[in-house]
């Protein structure tokens, strides 16, 4: 990369992917303009937080917003901007002001939402935690005295709220979900079903295998009910029932936005070498598994999938070779929920149909193995810190892994 790049790259977000991307792009050499736009009028924070030490307030502002480092403090940062638009072939992006700004590199990194229920009854008193303000928001609501508070959803989310709330003294707090167990999705149904007797012997409640119907109250929730005819008392509801991809913006420019923005392997959009896509808005094969695009809502993945599509990026834009390294993340997440986390690391999704205990006990500190086709494609670890630190040792194990072809 020479020191005479010139142009602009615009970053659509400005969370935690739309500041990696920055980083990346000025390690890969890029020193040309960068302009990052983010609708959130706060800097980059961390967002894990929101759900566990944010609302059970034992974590200020302060203690969130990412360290900028020197090589991106000639950003530009348009902050409580929202993009409403793009052209890719004119390569402008235009606000919801009505203000155009031109680029030469796109990356998007505008990320997620939550999904909201669409059923009948009050809007007052209904949260989602996404973003500062809904975690400061929702913490608000669960201080009050006597608070009866329903989580619709028993994903990540909603157990890590339910586990918060409790340890906040909220008088009651019950987990609806559809499913028969909390988080048996990604992590199958041993693992569901220990989480499930750990969240009820530290008093949260379950309703299972239903789902809402809509809201009681007139100005305000005060019930949730549900398809089995039950109708929850509830002050406080937390919505927490996935998300969507916040690409209607990049309507209009013939892409796949069927889930997220579907990225080749080197993270470019479209066939665009101009504009790429990072973070969980991206849907993006990983040849460490099968080759199929999937999206990843991980911590781990803006840093990932920013350091690649920078490489791409900034080589087009001055004209050098691209990177030819296949894009083989190792994705990884945590959940603290009470007194105990989950630890995983590679892709426990794949080998739900195969799953072992390799070591421990579920009912206590426990390593739990995924394999598809007799091979371990993932692990979870369930408790102290001593099982988190047994799922790292097999980390190594994971990378070393060849490529999963089928």
């Amino acid at each position: 990369m020479t020191e005479t790049a010139t142009g602009r790259v615009l970053v659509a977000g400005a969370s935690m992917a739309g500041l990696r991307a920055a980083e990346q792009l000025r390690s890969a050499g890029w020193t040309g303009a960068i302009t990052i736009v983010g609708d959130e009028p706060h800097m980059p924070y961390n967002r894990p937080p929101l759900s566990k030490e944010v609302l059970a307030g034992k974590a200020p502002f302060a203690s969130l917003a990412f360290r900028l480092r020197p090589s991106v403090a000639d950003v530009q940062w348009r902050l409580g901007a929202r993009i409403a638009a793009a052209g890719l072939s004119a390569r402008t992006v235009e606000l919801d002001d009505g203000e155009t700004i031109p680029y030469d590199g796109l990356v998007v990194a505008t990320g997620m939402r939550p999904r909201r229920l669409r059923c009948p009854g009050p809007l007052a008193g209904r949260h989602t935690v996404r973003t500062l303000d809904d975690a400061q928001g929702l913490r608000e609501e669960l201080t009050r005295p006597g608070v009866r508070l329903v989580v619709v959803g028993a994903g990540f989310i909603g157990c890590e709220v339910a586990a918060t709330a409790v340890g906040l003294g909220v008088a009651e707090v019950t987990v609806v979900d559809p499913l028969p167990l909390p988080m048996v999705g990604p992590l199958g149904e041993l693992v569901a079903r220990a989480l499930l007797e750990r969240h009820e012997e530290r008093g949260v409640r379950f309703a299972l295998g239903t789902g809402v119907t809509g809201f009681e109250g007139d100005d305000r929730v005060t019930g949730v009910a549900l398809d089995d005819g039950t109708v929850l008392p509830a002050d406080v509801v937390l919505e927490s029932v996935g998300s969507l991809a916040n690409t209607e913006w990049l309507d209009g420019n013939d892409l796949d936005l069927s889930d997220g923005v579907l990225t080749d392997a080197a993270l470019r959009v479209g066939g665009r070498p101009d504009v790429v896509a990072v973070g969980d808005v991206a849907r993006f094969p990983n040849a460490r598994y099968d080759g199929v695009p999937r999206r990843v809502e991980h911590w781990c993945i803006p840093t990932d999938t920013a350091r690649h599509a920078a490489r791409a990026l900034a080589a087009h834009l001055v004209g050098a070779e691209a990177d030819p390294a296949p894009f083989a993340p190792l994705p990884s997440f945590w959940s603290d929920q009470h007194d105990f986390r989950l630890q995983a690391f590679g892709a426990p999704g794949l080998g739900k149909d195969d799953v072992r205990v390799l070591d421990g006990d579920p009912d206590g500190d426990a390593l739990i193995g995924y394999h598809r086709h007799d091979r371990l494609v993932g692990v979870v670890a369930l408790g102290g810190p001593a099982a988190v630190s047994a799922a790292a040792r097999y980390r190594a194990e994971l990378l070393e892994q060849p490529a999963l072809t089928a």
